[in-house]
């Protein structure tokens, strides 16, 4: 434990951060989810509509700072030829 009052205050922010962090991470993942869902089920509307709100939460996270770059064009890459094999 830190004895540094500025550290103090540092590591109460961190862990602020990391747990606001881990519930935009999840529910990114659930979003990711819905499109597999629609997907599986066969439905273009749903998973077109699914794939905007997951695109938007990716990009979120990516003006956050929470994702690479990368990591936000692979995952949008692969949801678009996901729903782009339904037609």
């Amino acid at each position: 434990m830190a004895n540094i009052k500025q550290q103090i205050k540092r590591n109460k922010t961190n862990e602020k951060h990391r747990l606001q962090n881990a519930a935009f991470k999840s529910s990114v993942r659930t979003a990711v989810k819905a499109v597999e869902a629609a997907v599986e089920a066969g439905d273009k509307a749903i998973a077109v509509e699914k794939l905007a709100f997951a695109h938007k939460k990716l990009d979120k996270g990516l003006a956050k700072g929470i994702y690479h770059k990368n990591y936000v064009s692979r995952h949008k890459s692969q949801l678009s030829l996901l729903v782009n094999s339904l037609s």
